[in-house]
């Protein structure tokens, strides 16, 4: 008979490959720094996705021989490629950027702590300052007046949803503000009913909630009976609300997350629309900032044509006569002006290329207005494809 193995045995062994590997993953991300500072000296880009694509078809070959998955290989090594190029790409910024360079930032943000522009900002963040002086506001706008006034140093914002679409009200502030985006990120979303003690969905009557994650979660609550909705100015004030009230017929819709900071517990978990939820936000602040030329970047316009025939088609085709790619077109209406509308244009380009300059350029003479709301760098990262072949 084989000896019974001993189970806290193994878990302490299992602990110390973890301390190991957490050693190698910040060894290895120190050295992705060398890597950064080698290509602002040879003015070489970022990314090189042929060089990742044959490091993980090389991983993927390795770890079949050791007996891991090819799938979780690539998995595994896609976040570590993520992580760094997120890294070069935040030293490269402080590179092109000295002056606005701060061991700590005062970031404005939607609501209060457990919000997901409470969690956006964190993430943001987390490999750019050392210390972050939270901002919670009640509104979008009192994010912008903050970031305006000096009182903050930046202000963060959700700019749309692949759920719900574009947020209007933002959108609306950016046509009437001075500030720049300087920077974006994609949030995932990952809703959940969640409560301040133990019960069951059958005895919810109370939902609490933002606007926004009661649009994202409308099939869930199509299905639900003799339940109230009552909307909050933020999801951490909704959660704030189910922590104080401790009533097993109340509930939130939240991040399982941001819940744990008001001791909350997911009932219910996945309860989006759509299993892909990602929110993008921007990041604005009093002055531009320059985008290293190594990174990939975006630039966002706002312009308005007027109500002459095909004018915004002649403007998107100055666009694709200079090969400038354009990822995002949102129109408004111009406040006080009936019937006419503002457009806000994301393209991937960079505002130092002179591809864009002349762009804006000839578009200007097509237009009643133009500005440039700011450039930034692109935050998203592309997963490196890996051929079918070698996950076989």
């Amino acid at each position: 008979m084989k000896p019974v193995l001993d189970l806290n045995d193994i878990r302490e062994k299992i602990t110390q490959l973890d301390q190991q590997l957490l050693s190698l993953f910040a060894e290895r991300r120190a050295l992705t720094l060398n890597v950064a500072k080698s290509k602002a000296q040879q003015m070489r880009p970022v990314r090189d996705q042929q060089r990742e694509q044959e490091l993980l078809i090389r991983l993927i070959t390795q770890g079949k021989k050791l007996g891991l998955d090819a799938h979780y290989v690539t998995c595994v090594f896609q976040t570590i490629i993520e992580d760094s190029v997120l890294n070069q790409q935040a030293y490269l910024q402080t590179l092109a950027n000295p002056n606005i360079q701060e061991p700590s930032v005062s970031v404005a943000f939607l609501g209060d702590k457990g919000s997901y522009s409470y969690l956006a900002s964190h993430r943001y963040f987390s490999r750019r300052a050392e210390k972050i002086i939270e901002s919670g506001c009640q509104s979008f706008a009192q994010i912008m007046q903050q970031v305006e006034s000096g009182t903050v140093d930046y202000g963060m914002l959700p700019i749309e949803n692949t759920s719900s679409g574009g947020i209007n009200e933002v959108y609306d502030l950016l046509q009437q503000t001075n500030l720049s985006i300087v920077g974006e990120i994609t949030q995932p979303i990952e809703h959940c009913l969640l409560t301040a003690v133990n019960t069951q969905l059958s005895n919810i009557k109370t939902i609490y909630a933002h606007g926004q994650p009661f649009a994202q979660c409308s099939n869930f609550l199509d299905k639900q009976s003799n339940i109230r909705i009552e909307y909050c100015e933020s999801t951490a004030d909704a959660m704030l609300q189910a922590y104080e009230l401790q009533d097993e017929t109340v509930a939130v819709i939240g991040s399982e997350e941001g819940g744990k900071l008001y001791q909350l517990q997911a009932l219910e978990k996945s309860i989006a629309n759509q299993s892909e939820n990602h929110s993008r936000f921007i990041l604005v602040a009093r002055k531009a900032i320059d985008v290293a030329e190594q990174i990939p970047a975006k630039t966002t316009l706002i312009i308005a044509t007027g109500q002459k025939p095909g004018a915004l088609v002649e403007c998107l085709v100055v666009l694709k006569n200079k090969g400038i790619n354009m990822c995002k077109l949102e129109s408004r209406p111009i406040q006080g002006r009936p019937w006419e509308e503002m457009f806000y244009i994301d393209v991937e380009a960079n505002l130092k290329h002179l591809a864009l300059q002349e762009a804006i350029s000839e578009i200007t003479e097509q237009t009643n207005f133009i500005k440039v709301l700011g450039c930034y760098p692109i935050e998203h990262i592309s997963p490196t494809k890996v051929p079918s072949s070698a996950l076989k």
